[in-house]
């Protein structure tokens, strides 16, 4: 079956979220053993019945500046510190090898890019899928060099908006048809009773595309509450050992954990599990997770990635999106298409946020991204 038949198929397609478990402690270790637990993990999703396997691609001089920012759901290292970890462990050669071992495996292999650099080095490692984010749902930079390619975007709601939900489905369709929006709440982890469901009916009424479910709860009863109701693609954190150091491993499902999850999935054991329990409240006008506390960690503000003269006109090539946008204020990251192909009205060095003057009317004004 292609696969985007796939992902739009009744059985829900199961992916085992890796992201960055395979960094399992605060010490370095060598590059080989990193290798060795994505490998290790790609091995224990198979075994469990996952469709796909789904790791984290990080880039990080086109994606955290270099601002001592600590987020609420790990405080084990700064965000600048674990992003250039992550960009550092993780060579061209680390996707080739990981992608291999899931062909001989039979399982799917994909990543997330948390910029558009990293979804370039992925490009490398010929990925049939992507998988946006919650916090890059307005990275316009990186959805634009997404939208212009042919394979199909997964795409994650937590701490949005349904106004940025419309905006980022409406620039992905100028495109694209081939999305598929995933309800989630961003709780690391989320209690199953704060999963609101109901979100996903909502979405499919909305939108008229696939449906899935990004699930942050421990267990498998939210997941198959949303099963139940039709979603068409779930997504785990997935650990050997909920133990273990990182920012995931403690909202991750372990092996035995997710085959029986992937069991009762594909065997339509739906009736142990009431869905009511975690549809929540009808949606109104807002979503619930529009208020979380993770917003002005992971937006992002657009940085001029090399230097622009004064009456140059602005390529997409010319502008990194980075976080976090709270901090580093000027344009954010979504107001992408109002800055392309518009003239700078003054110049913007590199590594410098642009602000509005920059770009439209008003003096030269601009600040380096490490110099607030």
């Amino acid at each position: 079956m292609d696969l985007w038949d796939r992902l739009q198929a009744e059985t829900p397609f199961l992916v085992a979220e890796i992201g960055k478990n395979f960094i399992q402690t605060e010490r370095a270790v060598p590059a080989a053993d990193y290798l060795a637990n994505a490998l290790a993990l790609v091995d224990a999703a198979a075994s469990s019945g996952a469709d796909a396997v789904k790791f984290q691609t990080h880039v990080v001089d086109d994606e955290q500046a270099p601002l001592p920012v600590v987020a609420p759901h790990f405080n084990g290292a700064d965000r600048y510190s674990w992003v250039r970890r992550n960009t550092e462990v993780t060579p061209p050669e680390f996707w080739r090898t990981v992608k291999h071992r899931c062909a001989e495996l039979g399982v799917v292999f994909f990543s997330t890019p948390m910029s558009r650099r990293a979804a370039q080095r992925l490009v490398e490692a010929d990925v049939p899928l992507w998988k946006v984010s919650s916090g890059d749902i307005l990275d316009f930079v990186l959805l634009d060099f997404l939208r212009r390619r042919s394979e199909p975007i997964i795409i994650s709601s937590g701490m949005s908006t349904l106004a940025e939900v419309d905006l980022a489905i409406r620039f992905l369709r100028e495109n694209t048809s081939k999305i598929v929006l995933l309800h989630c709440i961003s709780k690391y982890p989320a209690d199953p009773q704060e999963m609101q469901l109901g979100v996903i009916p909502f979405f499919q009424q909305r939108y008229g595309i696939p449906i899935g479910f990004s699930d942050h709860s421990l267990g498998w009863e939210a997941a198959l509450g949303a099963a139940a109701i039709g979603t068409r693609v779930i997504e785990k954190h997935f650990s050997l050992s909920r133990d273990l150091w990182g920012s995931d491993h403690k909202v991750s499902m372990t092996p035995a954990e997710f085959a029986e999850m992937a069991r009762r999935v594909r065997d339509k054991k739906f009736s142990t599990v009431a869905a009511e329990l975690f549809m929540g409240d009808p949606v109104a006008d807002e979503l619930p997770d529009a208020g979380s506390e993770f917003r002005g960690y992971f937006r992002k503000s657009l940085v001029a990635a090399r230097n622009i003269t004064t009456g140059e006109v602005i390529e997409p090539d010319m502008l990194y999106a980075m976080r976090p946008q709270a901090l580093l204020g000027g344009l954010p990251s979504e107001r992408y298409e109002e800055v392309v192909g518009q003239q700078a009205s003054a110049s913007v060095s590199a590594g410098h946020v642009l602000l509005e003057e920059a770009v439209s009317l008003g003096a030269s004004r601009e600040r380096r991204v490490d110099a607030l």
